[in-house]
Parts: C-alpha cells; structure tokens; sequence
C-alpha cells in the first residue's frame, strides 16, 4: 500500500504518517525508486495509533503501548499503569477546566453588559496580569 491508501484506511493524514515514520513508530519498506511501501502491519500500528491519540495519549505512551501490544509476554497490569496514569492527566485537566469555568461563569455574571466603561471581566483578567507584573518586578 502507498501512503494515500494508508492514509485513506487510517483515517491519519499522509502527514501525521510521515511523522510516525520519523519518530520511529512505524517502518514502511522502501521500493528501489524510494516510494514507501506500508505492510498490513504497518497499518494495523498506524490505526491504533489514531485510536490512542484520539483518546489523548501521548507519544511516549502510544510508544508504550505499541511496544506492550507487540510483547506477547506482557503483563495487563503494565498496560493498566499507562493506562490510568493518563486517565489521572485527564482528571487533572478536567478539574482545571472545571475552575477556568468557574471563574469565567463568576466574572460573566458580574459584568452587566451595558453601555458603563466598566467591566468586571477585564477588571479579573487585568488582576490575574498584574499580579504576575508584580511577581516578574520583585
């Protein structure tokens, strides 16, 4: 299969595949004119890929996991570490998108949204810099 193919039953951009190959995560064979040349296998790797980072894995992770999925001695518990480590980051980025929302709701429904200079949403956002102003001065 060639790259538009790959890319085709992936769902990947030729792109993203080209970077895949840079990185070392997948290793299409090279014809003699140079055109790679992806295996099943290859796409089978690519595909997973596509479905880890689409669920936010990192490389380093998806790296991981492919390296677990290849290795037939593998121990499930070891996939559960990356697993849940991953899960503990999107905890994390919940918990903070969950105060970004909160602070956003507050300074929204203090703001009147009349014709007044006054804003309380830039007066928030003017506080959050010029407290860092003043951390950067001292």
């Amino acid at each position: 299969m060639n790259i538009g193919d790959v890319s085709r039953l992936s769902g990947l951009p030729a792109k993203t595949i080209r970077y895949y190959e840079d990185i070392g995560l997948v290793a299409p064979q090279r014809s003699d004119n140079g055109y790679r040349s992806f295996r099943d296998s290859d796409l089978h790797k690519l595909t997973f890929m596509g479905r880890a980072r689409s669920l936010g894995f990192t490389i380093e992770d998806c790296r991981n996991l492919l390296a677990l999925y290849d290795d037939r001695e593998r121990a499930s518990s070891d996939v559960k570490v990356i697993a849940r480590e991953h899960l503990g980051r999107i905890d994390q980025k919940l918990k903070e998108l969950q105060e970004m929302h909160e602070t956003l709701t507050h300074l929204v429904d203090e703001c009147a949204g009349d014709h007044r200079p006054d804003c309380p949403i830039l007066a928030g956002l003017s506080a959050g810099a010029d407290e860092e102003l003043s951390a950067v001065a001292s």
